[in-house]
């Protein structure tokens, strides 16, 4: 099946079953904004070659700065158990079997990397655009995994400042990439949101600015959620998450500071990944580093709900009470 568009009056959602199932954008039909990234260089909509992408620069080939899933590994490519997983899992790249039913688009896929099926029900309804997972394991031994979504934000939403908002407390920067468009202290941790920069004093990383190239980790989350706002209210996402199966968020600044291709120094795009594991090195090293990871026992059937609500905001973004609910469904 080629590109599929679900839609509804407030949204228009474009999917890719062909290349991992990915969304590649989303619009505010009210306002014509769209609020997913989209990245400076030519990519391919032919299939993936493979199963799992070799390393990040073959994974790029791919990657329209759209909203890929993350299974079984998220991070580096790595060879786990004698198994190779490609870089951010076979899930991202490789093409999903896709019907639409009852107004939904069901994606599955009988992974080649473990024993195990996954059926993604894409959904749209009023401003919110819901991801209902279904995972089934059926192999006779226990094997570990990294589960979590890459949704990564930029075009309209990042046309003006924007504000980050999220139900995190803690949050961590991640020690091991520190490029030089890193203003965060090398592996600086504290209370969201908020870090020691590089060159003294703190910095607010609820209102970034360019250049800026970074990878934290949002922890210890009273509720679920996080969101950007255009400070001008001309549009705002929010997402929420089942936080028993994503407990962790990566947040992702790519604003116009990595000179190398194929970014040269002209993406602009913002993610927050949220994730069971906190650690985007891939599953090699967060077993390593001894974070936690998903554990599927022989027989196991999980399941994991994300949604994103796009709306005109009025104001700061406080939580997912501030989705006006004319707008679409309600978040719980």
């Amino acid at each position: 099946m080629s590109l599929v568009t679900l839609e509804s009056p407030s949204l228009a959602v474009t999917v890719n079953p062909a290349i991992g199932g990915t969304i590649t954008a989303v619009r505010h039909r009210p306002t014509g904004l769209s609020v997913l990234g989209q990245v400076p260089w030519e990519t391919s909509d032919a299939p993936f070659p493979g199963i799992a992408a070799r390393d990040e620069p073959e994974w790029l080939t791919r990657y329209t700065g759209g909203w890929p899933l993350l299974f079984p590994n998220a991070g580096d490519a790595c060879t786990v158990d004698g198994v190779f997983h490609g870089f951010h899992g076979e899930a991202s790249v490789a093409p999903w079997a896709a019907e639409e039913a009852d107004g939904a688009l069901v994606l599955t896929r009988r992974f080649a990397t473990l024993p195990a099926t996954m059926r993604r029900t894409v959904r749209v309804e009023g401003g919110t655009l819901t991801i209902a997972e279904t995972l089934s394991h059926d192999g006779e031994r226990s094997v570990d995994v990294m589960w979590g979504h890459h949704p990564t934000f930029g075009s309209d939403l990042l046309a003006a400042p924007v504000e980050i908002t999220c139900g995190a407390t803690r949050v961590a920067c991640e020690a091991h990439y520190d490029p030089p468009g890193n203003p965060i202290a090398r592996g600086a941790g504290g209370t969201w949101p908020v870090l020691p920069a590089k060159a003294g004093g703190r910095i607010d990383l609820a209102h970034p600015r360019e250049p800026w190239a970074s990878v934290v980790y949002l922890g210890d989350f009273t509720s679920h959620w996080a969101a950007i706002r255009r400070m001008d209210d001309a549009i705002a996402v929010l997402l929420t998450w089942d936080g028993t199966r994503f407990p962790f968020a990566w947040l992702w600044y790519e604003l116009a500071a990595t000179p190398d291709a194929p970014w040269d120094g002209r993406t602009r795009l913002i993610g927050i990944e949220p994730n069971g594991t906190p650690c985007a090195l891939g599953l090699g090293e967060a077993r390593r580093c001894r974070a936690p990871l998903l554990r599927l026992e022989p027989g196991a059937r999980l399941s994991a709900s994300i949604a994103l609500h796009v709306f005109t905001p009025a104001g700061p973004v406080n939580g997912p009470g501030d989705f006006p609910s004319q707008q679409g469904t309600t978040p719980s």
